[in-house]
């Protein structure tokens, strides 16, 4: 893992990890970060290549995960490093492995409703997109407020739940409540409009 070594020279560090991680959440110097960060960074590795399976996917993750803790660290208040951070790589390569799969299902889905267009002219075609978009639209309407703002964070701009907690104020359990009652309600929706 010496990719992220910029950020540290070879001296030796007089702070504890408590006393680096208060300095780095005072002054946001990206030095402090990598001294605080570069014990863990084969650990992070492992974390993420037991899920991804993948060396360089896993490579990548480190450094997203290094960067994800430039803000968060700035934000919110940690006590015990090590734990916190195996849950942030945890929960990162489970965000990125779900993503592939919403992004897999969504291809899927494109290629039936390909098939079923398959013996309809272009135009019929068309109608048949607009139609289904202004059911959608339709659907979302019918969702509660704390639904829609919930599902939209999740799907539309793939934040994760912690995140979406933190910007709605809704709690963890809240939004999970919300996005699988507004699948659920969108789901249902959308039968029975065609």
């Amino acid at each position: 893992m010496r990719f992220l070594k910029v950020f540290t020279k070879k001296h030796q560090h007089l702070l504890s990890e408590p006393e680096l991680l208060e300095a780095y959440r005072a002054s946001g110097e990206l030095r402090l970060l990598g001294i605080l960060y570069e014990p863990y960074m084969d650990t992070v590795f492992g974390i993420c290549f037991k899920y991804l399976k993948d060396e360089n996917r896993s490579k990548d993750a480190v450094m997203h995960i290094f960067e994800k803790l430039v803000k968060d660290l700035r934000v919110h208040e940690v006590h015990h490093f090590s734990s916190w951070l195996h849950s942030v790589a945890r929960n990162y390569c489970l965000m990125q492995l779900r993503t592939e799969k919403v992004f897999v299902s969504m291809e899927e889905h494109a290629e039936e409703a390909l098939d079923q267009l398959a013996g309809v002219d272009s135009g019929d075609a068309d109608m048949f997109e607009e139609k289904q978009l202004l059911s959608l639209e339709k659907c979302i309407s019918t969702l509660s407020p704390e639904q829609k703002r919930s599902v939209n964070l999740f799907y539309m701009e793939r934040k994760c739940y912690r995140e979406i907690a933190s910007e709605t104020g809704f709690g963890l359990e809240k939004v999970k409540s919300y996005i699988q009652n507004g699948k659920r309600n969108l789901k249902i929706c959308m039968e029975r409009n065609g």
